[in-house]
């Protein structure tokens, strides 16, 4: 006998002023089950979740069939609206940050949902809030109650998040992207976590992504969107194993592959030893004892071929990014560290000024990094015209152009602006800015994790034939095992600001010797991947 749906559309379609971008979904979701939405950016995912709920602005046109269990959605007023999303209907959203309000604490935010929904107020609703920490495995959640947003880290929020979405006993459960800015242990608790609470309460969950390994470990069935419209659905196994439509080929064989090219020298280009990074803390009482400092970074030893891409991994907070701002000399450090043989450590002022065109950094955002304000041009031509004033105006356009061919950019993206980008051409953007200057080193700081997996590939694509041509080094910096494994010759493990592992990539991401090596390629899904 079928299973009844929980949730289901017919034919949802959705225009802005006319522009249809999502072209007549069917799907359901049934009861206990976990159906995964899956896409590149811009497919209409979270616009059919959003249009589904009426939660799109005014210009949008919605039309076809919603329900939930036996409720039609078409034409519920707003108090209706009000009363299901948030009851019935749990959301949990793609950046945590900014989903949660900075002004409220978390027993603020949580008891809100809980006095709309259930009339709960006072040492009522303090206490069911909780309940809810305490059931999505929150540590010390007496002293997370009073607990502001930028207090948490990406992990808490995020079960923050979860806990409101549950706070009223939902029945469905949408999931947009709860994953995508965290590291995979995180990830793998959050999701099993998810898993966890569907069971316990039976709910059905929406989960929209472009993961499709956690797709493979976490859904039963999948839903394929391109461009607004359903290209494919089935069971998890059967749509991996015998995808019948092109895109899903393409998006299942979108995993990052290959490897760095063998090293053709040997000669050390960054030499760091007994490098450390601690910050002060301040003192909490104006007479009070100076507490000992942060230390970010542990004395630890390190060195970078030309032309070698050292790896290094680890979770937030682990000490990566600060690691690599003491190597660049953008944050005060204790330690030695030569670059191409010259005590790099021991400049300062115009000394060390004249050698930043020498190494250079691609960020994680690829919005956030440039200036809005700036068309492309300038934003790559900044550097050049700081460190080569001599360069007549026509040079440094040349040399612009030049730059944004070997990028894989057209020329006319010079006059525009970042936000006419999609986010892999703005990050091409970022490293015309870096390698227009002819560095030796690039630093990339986590520069494909926020980008489809289908557009990673072939940004690693893209830094292999740049590494190749010009013989750069890179710092990679990255908590994604899959495009490490594909760009790194070398792999440092960081954990707590200590190295725990590090050698040749193959050798640690392939046998880990260490247990917290051992769980993060275990949460990445390579050993799977290795297995099947």
């Amino acid at each position: 006998m079928p299973v009844e749906p929980l949730f289901r559309l017919q034919d949802l379609s959705v225009a802005f002023d006319g522009v249809t971008v999502v072209d007549r979904l069917s799907l359901e979701v049934r009861r206990g089950e976990t159906l995964a939405l899956v896409g590149e950016s811009g497919s209409g995912k979270s616009v059919s979740a959003l249009g589904a709920m009426d939660l799109l602005p005014a210009n949008a046109a919605v039309s076809g069939g919603r329900w939930l269990e036996d409720t039609s959605l078409d034409h519920l007023s707003a108090r209706a609206w009000r009363a299901l999303r948030g009851g019935r209907v749990g959301f949990i959203f793609q950046e945590p940050m900014t989903s949660l309000n900075p002004l409220h604490t978390v027993a603020k935010q949580i008891g809100e949902t809980l006095r709309l929904h259930q009339g709960l107020s006072g040492r009522a609703a303090r206490e069911r809030t909780r309940e809810l920490l305490v059931q999505v495995k929150l540590p010390r959640p007496d002293e997370l109650l009073d607990a502001w947003p930028h207090q948490l880290s990406g992990g808490q929020r995020q079960r923050v998040m979860i806990a409101m979405a549950i706070a009223n006993d939902p029945v469905l459960l949408i999931a947009d992207e709860p994953t995508t800015a965290l590291d995979v242990t995180v990830q793998r608790d959050i999701l099993n976590l998810l898993d966890e609470l569907r069971g316990h309460y039976g709910m059905g969950m929406l989960f929209i992504t472009h993961d499709l390994n956690l797709v493979k470990r976490h859904a039963d069935r999948v839903c394929v969107l391109y461009e607004g419209r359903e290209q494919e659905t089935g069971p998890v196994g059967d749509v991996f194993a015998n995808p019948r439509t092109a895109y899903t080929r393409n998006l299942i064989n979108a995993e990052p592959e290959g490897q760095p090219q063998p090293l053709a020298s040997q000669h050390s280009l960054l030499d760091a030893k007994q490098l450390s990074v601690a910050f002060s803390r301040p003192k909490r009482w104006l007479f009070g004892k100076q507490p000992a400092p942060f230390v970010a970074v542990q004395p630890l030893s390190l060195e970078l071929a030309r032309g070698e891409t050292l790896g290094i991994v680890g979770e937030s907070g682990s000490g990566k990014t600060t690691l690599a701002m003491a190597l660049l000399r953008l944050t005060p450090s204790q330690g030695e560290i030569r670059f191409d043989d010259e005590r790099l450590d021991r400049l300062t002022g115009n000394d060390l000024r004249k050698h930043r065109k020498r190494f250079q950094i691609v960020f994680q955002d690829p919005y956030g990094s440039l200036s809005p304000r700036l068309p492309v041009s300038e934003i790559i031509s900044e550097g050049l015209r700081f460190h080569h004033p001599e360069l007549s105006e026509q040079e440094v356009l040349h040399r612009v152009q030049a730059t944004l061919k070997e990028v894989g950019l057209p020329q006319d993206c010079a006059s525009r602006y970042p936000h006419e980008f999609s986010g892999g051409q703005r990050q091409r953007i970022a490293v015309a800015r870096a390698i227009i200057l002819e560095p030796e080193l690039v630093v990339l700081d986590e520069p494909t994790s926020a980008l489809d997996r289908s557009v990673q590939k072939q940004l690693v694509i893209l830094l292999r034939d740049l590494q190749r041509k010009r013989g750069l080094s890179y710092l990679f910096i990255s908590h994604d095992l899959a495009v490490v494994r594909a760009m790194a010759h070398r792999v440092l493990v960081l954990k707590d600001g200590e190295v725990v592992e590090q050698g040749e990539c193959d050798q640690v991401l392939g046998a880990p010797r260490h247990s917290y090596t051992q769980a993060l390629v275990e949460s990445s899904g390579l050993g799977m991947m290795a297995s099947a």
